[in-house]
């Protein structure tokens, strides 16, 4: 089967699908919620990573074509790889890369991996945003690997405070949902 191009409310129809569990939830922020996203069962189903990747990528052209996007791990990972296969598919080459919670202790002991040079132009993308807090941890080392950084994308925006944090940080969040599009209230 072909895929279509990227279809919003197939994307919505997914995260109800795969992604939202309700109950009592703490997240990575310290709150606490009655919903909970989890989006790598969107991304690491095929659909679901495909309608992602061709969201983002549409994010991508209206704002600029960066050289590489990538993100915090592991909740990036599936992200950054659709993301950078489906650019190619599409004649878009992009490069990915990965940003380590702690270095590792053995090879090169880095905290950016991927074939990222210095001075490229690199896009954060991100699962769900909730306070920016993860986001902004993966720019400050992605800028520490001399990245220029200034945008991020993320899946869902949950509009508690992110986006504003991000932007004290010179970065301007673009999501594909936010809360009202699934129907809750922010």
């Amino acid at each position: 089967m072909t895929p279509a191009g990227y279809q919003k409310n197939r994307l919505i129809e997914l995260v109800h699908e795969l992604a939202l569990k309700t109950g009592e939830f703490q997240l990575a922020s310290g709150q606490t919620a009655s919903f909970y996203l989890d989006c790598r069962k969107l991304t690491l189903s095929g659909e679901g990573a495909n309608q992602v990747a061709l969201g983002m990528l549409e994010v991508l052209d209206r704002t600029g074509f960066p050289d590489a996007v990538g993100g915090m791990a592991i909740g990036a990972d599936p992200i950054t790889a659709a993301v950078v296969t489906v650019g190619w598919q599409q004649g878009r080459p992009l490069r990915g890369f990965i940003v380590r919670k702690e270095s590792k202790t053995h090879g090169t002991g880095q905290m950016v991996e991927g074939p990222i040079r210095p001075g490229d132009q690199a896009v954060i993308v991100e699962d769900v945003v909730t306070t920016g807090g993860s986001s902004i941890r993966a720019i400050e080392l992605a800028r520490a690997a001399g990245l220029e950084i200034n945008r991020c994308v993320a899946i869902i925006d949950r509009q508690q405070g992110g986006a504003e944090k991000l932007a004290a940080h010179g970065v301007t969040l673009h999501s594909l949902l936010n809360l009202s599009d699934l129907g809750i209230e922010p």
